[in-house]
């Protein structure tokens, strides 16, 4: 979620507006070091000079962690050789211990498929061929099972990392690609005419669909809800050009926002989304079972998931609803759940999360998570799954169909906390395309307007640069963000023109992807890393480091990023 929780994610760094923990006995403090390009062995010295000590390098992120002196800090920001320090986000998880709720054992993405019952899909010949499904995260690696042909298309980069060409559309983080292994991956030696899970090959819930990354996060989970309001509205609007077809939204990725629905900006972007012909599939949070969900899976059209903890077995009489799962009775609760604890997915080699959680690992090319953003991912494959079976179908349709064939979990915390049960993919493949009232084949809940304020949407997370927090009505140029223009904008799906967006350039670089046309946004581009030209908050934007906004959702229990291209190694 984003951090703006993004549910999904990552909850392995500092809460917003938050430094790095000091040791209160030695008063160290872990860092990331972003070294200046070329990078020289200058910094590495500094920090050695300095009294600090090199922890682990960051191949990915061209740089290193380290423990310095908090008096070091000033002397690492000022070095030409160093272009950004940033707090290490190890030192504090957002909800959760990392590992907490990780039974230890390697739950395999294979058995998992078995538990929902994917196979049911397969086997019918409905594999998630011809649906694209967007992906707003923190961008995606093409390893084996998501670089064969005709897998993945890169829409723009809208990170802060997006001008560095050594990071564009890459996942530093990992979090991008253990999604987009959840919902399509597949190994390059599957077959074409593979119809029921094999121990030899991975494939993700709908191996035959296709992801469209759209970039919002940085390796230290940077990201504004700006950001991810200008990606949701690129989708909307560029879902069916070139050969596309977005079916499926996934966002792992939500905020403390207390506005309502109808007001909230990032709500309203969402259900534009819906409104627009693409099913929204959104985490929940993981802030515990009494815990109310997570904006914008507020939003009532979208559907909300939550996290199943399968105790690794493929029956459900005993499935539980995860400790951290967010519900709340009374109040908006899940749609349904879906598997989330220990789910086993692709690694991004050399990312951060695979350099700094090295056990999370699972043989070579595999690594496990847990958090409503793994669940949400199995959604968004079983959504792939349903559009692939049943093209005309709605979004309504298709998450009444998904809700009413759904088992319910009798160990479940609160009577809401499952919502409708656990994600039943083959009670699903048997049904007709036919939804009881009772789950709303037409939803008609009041119509958001998008008229609140931004600084609500953003909750309580900001990102800041050189200790100058983002706030307010303004996005990350500094433009100011008028929700009663930019509303209606959004629902007549008029909200990009070219590369802009709320009046700036947002992306300077090259579209790529097996299908894309390679069309280069227009306008003016970001230079470089640096942000001078636009002020906010009386600051210019000077390259130094962004940090603050967390990528809740997932705890990385062994989970491991090399920064090389795999090649060979079995599934396990």
């Amino acid at each position: 979620m984003i951090a703006v929780s993004l549910a999904l994610i990552l909850a392995l760094i500092p809460l917003p507006g938050q430094a790095a923990d000091t040791d209160a006995h030695t008063g160290l403090v872990e860092v990331i070091v972003r070294e200046a390009t070329p990078a020289t062995s200058i910094a590495e010295t500094l920090v050695t000079d300095l009294g600090g000590t090199v922890l682990r390098h960051l191949e990915i992120v061209g740089g290193f962690s380290a423990s310095v002196p908090l008096s070091a800090l000033e002397s690492l920001a000022d070095s030409e050789a160093i272009e950004a320090v940033t707090p290490d986000g190890t030192v504090q998880l957002l909800a959760r211990k990392f590992g907490e709720n990780d039974s230890g054992t390697e739950s395999s993405l294979r058995h998992l498929l078995g538990t929902v019952g994917a196979d049911a899909f397969w086997a019918s010949g409905y594999a998630g061929q011809g649906v694209d499904v967007a992906l707003i995260d923190s961008g995606v690696v093409p390893v084996n099972g998501l670089s064969g042909s005709g897998k993945l298309v890169y829409g723009p980069d809208l990170s802060f990392e997006s001008q560095s060409p050594q990071l564009r559309n890459l996942d530093t983080y990992g979090h991008g690609t253990h999604m987009a292994g959840i919902i399509a991956g597949r190994g390059h030696d599957a077959p074409d005419s593979l119809t029921a899970i094999d121990d030899r090959y991975f494939t993700g819930v709908a191996p035959k669909a296709r992801i469209v990354s759209v970039k919002v996060g940085a390796y230290d989970g940077a990201v504004d809800v700006s950001q991810v309001i200008a990606a949701i509205d690129w989708v909307v609007q560029h879902k069916n050009d070139n050969g596309l077809n977005i079916r499926v939204l996934n966002l792992s990725f939500g905020t403390d926002s207390s506005q309502p629905y109808v007001l909230d900006p990032l709500s309203h972007a969402v259900e534009q989304a819906w409104h627009s012909g693409i099913i929204v599939v959104v985490a929940a949070g993981n802030d515990g079972n009494f815990v109310p969900l997570r904006d914008p899976a507020l939003n009532p059209y979208v559907i909300a998931v939550g996290a199943a903890d399968t105790k690794e077995t493929l029956t459900t009489s005993d499935d539980d609803v995860a400790t951290f799962s967010n519900c709340v009775k009374g109040g908006r609760t899940v749609d349904l759940v879906a598997p989330g604890v220990s789910v086993v997915s692709l690694r991004a080699p050399g990312s951060y999360a695979d350099v700094t959680y090295p056990e999370a690992r699972v043989g070579t090319n595999l690594f496990k998570g847990t958090g409503t953003s793994q669940a949400a991912a199995v959604v968004s494959g079983a959504a792939a799954l349903m559009f692939s079976k049943y093209p005309k179908a709605t979004p309504d349709q298709i998450k009444g169909l998904l809700i009413s064939t759904a088992t319910k979990i009798s160990k479940g915390k609160l009577n809401s906390c499952d919502g409708g049960g656990t994600l039943n993919l083959a009670a699903a493949a048997e049904a007709y395309l036919y939804v009881p009232n009772t789950y709303q084949s037409i939803q008609n809940w009041t119509a958001s307007t998008g008229t609140g304020l931004l600084e609500g949407s953003r909750g309580s997370s900001h990102v800041e640069n050189n200790g100058v927090v983002l706030t307010g009505e303004q996005d990350i140029f500094g433009m100011p963000f008028d929700t009663s223009v930019w509303g209606p904008m959004a629902a007549r799906g008029t909200t990009w023109s070219g590369g802009d967006w709320n009046g700036t350039t947002w992306s300077g670089t090259t579209w790529s992807g097996t299908t894309w046309s390679g069309t280069t946004w227009s306008g003016t581009t970001w230079s470089g890393t640096t942000w001078s030209d636009v002020d906010w908050a009386d600051q210019s934007w000077t390259g130094t480091t962004w940090s603050g906004t967390t990528w809740s959702g997932t705890t990385w229990s062994g989970t491991t990023w090399s920064g090389t291209t795999w090649s060979g190694g079995s599934w396990e």
